[in-house]
């Protein structure tokens, strides 16, 4: 099969252009818009052209949300306010820096923002703002060398469809023909796709930056679909959580035989990590808990309370002999952020429970970050230096 390489050019410009009125276009704006634009004070204007509409609002992508704090744009949808052109203008307070899905509510429809650009999330394409903050680059391009990503399609006999990895190559891949390298198998969150963590979670230029600097070892980075079923099974099975064992089927049967057939990857369990964030950590969980033999880093980024844990007997008792686990597992690392309450909440007792028990983990968590994107790329770029390390 032909492989379909791309230098990542997903995301937009990140640089923040201040006008005379110490504001300037947001870096994830299409185009030349000139809205959204941030302020010095990290408040945000939205502006959106509807004249024949009664009422507009700006809604926060996550809002309110009991198990998951809310979106650091806003806890609550705002209202605009008109002008006599039929220009809809608010300006929030100042918000927390980061990436923040968003979209207008027209009369009760629905609108992304024409002058932003869209991103997947919440199973469709979705508007989205990127809120620079002060000192905070880890993420942005640099004058460093870069990896590339890679679309790679196949066929999955599974699931009887095409489904797609994106893969991304370090930067010294292409011209270092001898080398081979650990694979990191990253998984999105519910209601994105596998476009996520490069074009919401700048993936890449977080490894590019981190290899530059000697903080990680070069590695090839999988990301791909989180959802699989088989012709006939439900629908509500897809998300590929503990009632469904297609997703874990497509990555030991397919997946990971075919990146190690195509990529120059070092084939075993100890230079083979998987993480995620959200939904993405619950299928980690699942899916290197009960393969030991595949996989010995494991990653678990703002992992839902969706399921009573009894550490005692999951995955067959599995924690039970913490000595036999601490020998195989090289890392188990856990994330969130403080201002997810019951995602943080219930994984700080949960490692606090393990820890209890022998079990080695790796507990960090993001002050003041909420169930959004900033939290994981800050996860990743922890994470990422930790892997590999052991001889």
């Amino acid at each position: 099969m032909t492989r379909l390489f791309m230098l990542l050019a997903l995301t937009p410009a990140l640089c923040l252009a201040q006008s005379p009125a110490d504001s300037g276009p947001a870096p994830s704006n299409v185009g030349n818009a000139e809205y959204p634009r941030i302020h010095s004070d990290l408040r945000v204007t939205f502006r959106i052209e509807a004249p024949e509409a009664r009422k507009v609002q700006l809604v926060p992508g996550m809002g309110r949300v009991e198990n998951n704090g809310y979106n650091g744009l806003g806890k609550d949808p705002y209202d605009m306010v008109r002008d006599d052109k039929g220009v809809w203008t608010v300006t929030t307070p100042p918000v927390v820096p980061g990436f923040h899905y968003y979209w207008f509510l027209v009369d009760g429809v629905p609108v992304n923002d024409p002058g932003s650009e869209t991103f997947f999330g919440f199973n469709r394409q979705t508007g989205g703002v990127e809120v620079p903050g002060p000192g905070v680059d880890f993420y942005l391009p640099k004058d460093v060398p870069h990896g590339v990503v890679r679309i790679q399609p196949y066929h999955s006999r599974i699931t009887d469809t095409v489904r797609t990895a994106y893969v991304y190559t370090p930067p010294d891949y292409d011209a270092n023909h001898d080398a081979r390298y650990p694979v990191l198998y990253l998984q999105h969150g519910g209601g994105e796709d596998e476009t996520g963590w490069t074009r919401q979670g700048h993936a890449n230029f977080i490894l590019d930056n981190l290899i530059a600097e000697g903080k990680a070892r070069p590695m090839i980075v999988v990301m791909d679909r989180g959802y699989a079923r088989k012709p006939g099974e439900p629908p509500r099975q897809q998300w590929g959580g503990p009632a469904s064992t297609t997703l874990e089927e497509v990555f030991l049967r397919e997946i990971i035989p075919m990146i190690d057939a195509r990529y120059r990857t070092i084939a075993d369990r100890d230079h083979r990590a998987m993480a995620g964030l959200s939904m993405g950590s619950g299928q980690t969980f699942q899916i290197t808990c009960r393969n030991l033999d595949t996989f010995s880093h494991i990653g678990l980024f703002s992992r839902p309370p969706d399921q009573d844990i009894e550490l005692k007997t999951v995955f067959g008792g599995l924690f039970i002999d913490a000595g036999a686990f601490n020998r195989r597992v090289h890392l188990f690392y856990w994330n969130a952020g403080t201002a997810e309450p019951r995602i943080y909440q219930t994984g700080k007792a949960l490692t606090g429970a393990l820890k209890a028990m022998g079990v080695d983990t790796v507990w960090v968590e993001s002050p003041g970050l909420a169930h959004e994107w900033q939290t994981w790329r800050l996860a990743l770029n922890d994470f990422a230096p930790r892997l590999f390390r052991k001889p």
